[in-house]
């Protein structure tokens, strides 16, 4: 029996105009990722050569001994008055590519912005790192930041959590990491498309499978599948497929966007409504006719523009108030 694909919404005409110069897949497997894996990482020069930043490597110790590296962006030749605040990133790449420099562009915008701190962490890749390994790496990175926050020149009360896909999928299960283990304190959450649920049953799920795209129900479920190995539904947990916590009470302000025109739609705009129910504070945009990571790939469209506008305006709210922590 045939089984008709259920009708997708619109492209945004202006993307519908860049994606079709793209190259686009359906699906993954390990030679194709092989392959992605060989072509030359992001670099991050280009980006830092027209700002006055003062760059630092690091490495940290994860739970297993193992160096997770992290970079860290300060803003150059600043008086700084008051200590600033702090964006931890986490990269997207479906947790199987990738590195602490992908989409590096989206937070130095917030250093810019707001003389903010970036750091941004190097978590180990599935398959080769399964289960909590890697947001155990995020967890300990950002435990590194918060006890060196005098030395970085951070306030610890307006520490960030922030990341794109995968990296929002991994800072909210740091974020529900952090609450549980009381510490550190997180003043907000930015879950940009957020890879948020293993379990590819929602609407938007089924729309966007059988074709290519920029992130498919495919290429999800393979990129579930080389985090979580053979664990069966039960034995997943909360803090690897954040949509499974069944309590998103004591949570911080989050921010979380989505495209209309997206895989992970309809799990994301279900988290914003299970935070509001559960008393937490959440602010949900979601943009019609964005495919997955649109404002990330294509930063020049008219519809980007605007994400990443409305994104900078709330944490200058969240920042920049009395009220910050």
């Amino acid at each position: 029996m045939t089984t008709t694909r259920p009708t997708r919404p619109a492209l945004d005409p202006e993307l519908r105009e860049l994606l079709a110069d793209m190259p686009l897949m359906s699906q993954l497997s390990p030679e194709v990722l092989a392959q992605l894996r060989r072509l030359p990482s992001t670099p991050v020069e280009p980006l830092l050569a027209h700002r006055q930043v003062d760059r630092r490597e690091v490495t940290v110790p994860a739970k297993d001994g193992a160096p997770i590296p992290l970079s860290v962006f300060s803003p150059a030749n600043t008086d700084r008055t008051s200590a600033a605040p702090c964006v931890y990133w986490m990269h997207g790449g479906g947790m199987v590519m990738g590195d602490r420099f992908s989409q590096i562009d989206i937070p130095l915008e917030w250093l810019d912005s707001f003389g903010a701190v970036v750091v941004s962490v190097d978590y180990r890749l599935a398959p080769e790192a399964t289960g909590t390994t890697l947001v155990d790496d995020c967890y300990q990175g950002l435990l590194w930041v918060a006890e060196h926050s005098a030395e970085l020149g951070i306030d610890p009360s307006r520490i960030v959590v922030a990341g794109a896909s995968a990296g929002g999928g991994l800072a909210a299960g740091v974020t529900l990491l952090a609450r549980d283990l009381g510490t550190p304190v997180i003043a907000a959450q930015m879950l940009i498309c957020p890879m948020l649920d293993h379990r590819n049953t929602s609407t938007s799920s089924r729309q966007y499978s059988g074709g290519s795209g920029v992130w498919t129900r495919e290429m999800n479920e393979f990129g579930w599948r080389a985090v979580l190995g053979d664990l069966t539904d039960a034995q997943v947990p909360a803090y690897v497929s954040p949509a499974l916590a069944d309590d998103l009470s004591g949570l911080p302000t989050t921010y979380i966007d989505t495209g209309s025109a997206e895989v992970f739609r309809d799990e994301d705009t279900d988290y914003a409504t299970r935070l509001w129910a559960a008393g937490s504070q959440a602010e949900l945009h979601v943009w019609a006719g964005g495919f997955h990571g649109f404002d990330a790939l294509c930063p020049q469209a008219r519809i980007s523009a605007e994400a990443r506008r409305t994104r900078t305006a709330w944490l200058a709210r969240l920042l920049l108030s009395d009220s910050a922590a």
